[in-house]
C-alpha cells in the first residue's frame, strides 16, 4: 500500500510538473511576439516572471532575433541583459548578429557584437555579415564591421567576397563606392576571382561602373 500510495503521489507530481512545464511554453512565446511588436514593457515583465530566451518560435527564432527583425532596440537590449544568445540562428541561418548585418540596423549590430558576436558566423549562403552589408550598400554597417577582426576576403558558396558581392549585386552608386573604397583600406584582395575566373575589375567594367573601376584600377587590380 505504501508503494501504491508513494506511485501515485509520484504519478500526480508529474501531472503537476508537466502542467507547469506546459504553461511555461506560453509565456515564452509571448515573449517572442513582444519582442517582435517592439513592446519593451511586456518584455521586461515576461523576464521577470520567468520567460525563457533560449525559448525558440516554429521557424526557429529566439525574442532577440524578432525584435532585431523589428530593429526594436529597447526590447533587444533587455534580453540580451537577460542572457538571449546573439549567435542563435534560425530554421534559415539567421541569428541577431548575422540578420542585424544584412539589414543595416547599425545600433542593432552594435549591440550584438558588444554581446559577443561571432565574427565567424556564416548565412545560409555561407557568408559572413559583411558579405550581405557590402551586396545592399549599408556603409555604416561595412564600416562598423571592417573595424572588427571580420574576414575581409571571406568566400561564400556562390563564390563571392564582400568585394565581388558589392560589385556584382551593387548599382555602382555613390553607397557601393565607398564601400569598395573601405574594403580596399582595409586589405581587400581586388584580384580575388570568382569562381568563373572573373575579377572584380572586369565585372565593374562589365556593369559600367566608372567609379568603382577606378577605385579598384587605383588599387592595383588587374
Amino acid at each position: 500500500m505504501r508503494v501504491g500510495a508513494f506511485l501515485i503521489l509520484a504519478a500526480a507530481g508529474m501531472i503537476v510538473g508537466g502542467a507547469a512545464m506546459g504553461q511555461a511554453a506560453p509565456a515564452d512565446r509571448a515573449l517572442i511576439a513582444a519582442a517582435q511588436r517592439g513592446e519593451t514593457a511586456e518584455v521586461g515583465r515576461l523576464l521577470a516572471a520567468g520567460a525563457s530566451v533560449k525559448e525558440r518560435d516554429d521557424a526557429g527564432r529566439t525574442a532577440l532575433l524578432a525584435a532585431t527583425q523589428g530593429n526594436h532596440l529597447a526590447a533587444a537590449r533587455l534580453l540580451i541583459a537577460a542572457g538571449a544568445d546573439v549567435n542563435a540562428q534560425d530554421a534559415i541561418a539567421d541569428s541577431p548578429f548575422l540578420l542585424a548585418g544584412a539589414s543595416g540596423h547599425l545600433e542593432s549590430l552594435k549591440l550584438t557584437l558588444a554581446a559577443g558576436a561571432d565574427l565567424a558566423s556564416v548565412n545560409r549562403y555561407g557568408g559572413t555579415a559583411l558579405i550581405p552589408a557590402a551586396h545592399y550598400g549599408h556603409v555604416e554597417t561595412a564600416r562598423t564591421l571592417l573595424a572588427t577582426r571580420i574576414a575581409v576576403d571571406h568566400v561564400n558558396r556562390l563564390g563571392w567576397m564582400a568585394l565581388l558581392e558589392a560589385v556584382i549585386l551593387g548599382d555602382g552608386g555613390p553607397r557601393h563606392a565607398e564601400i569598395v573604397r573601405l574594403l580596399i583600406a582595409a586589405g581587400a584582395d581586388v584580384n580575388l576571382a570568382d569562381s568563373n575566373g572573373a575579377s572584380p575589375l572586369a565585372h565593374a567594367r562589365g556593369r559600367g561602373q566608372t567609379e568603382v573601376a577606378r577605385l579598384l584600377a587605383e588599387a592595383g587590380a588587374r
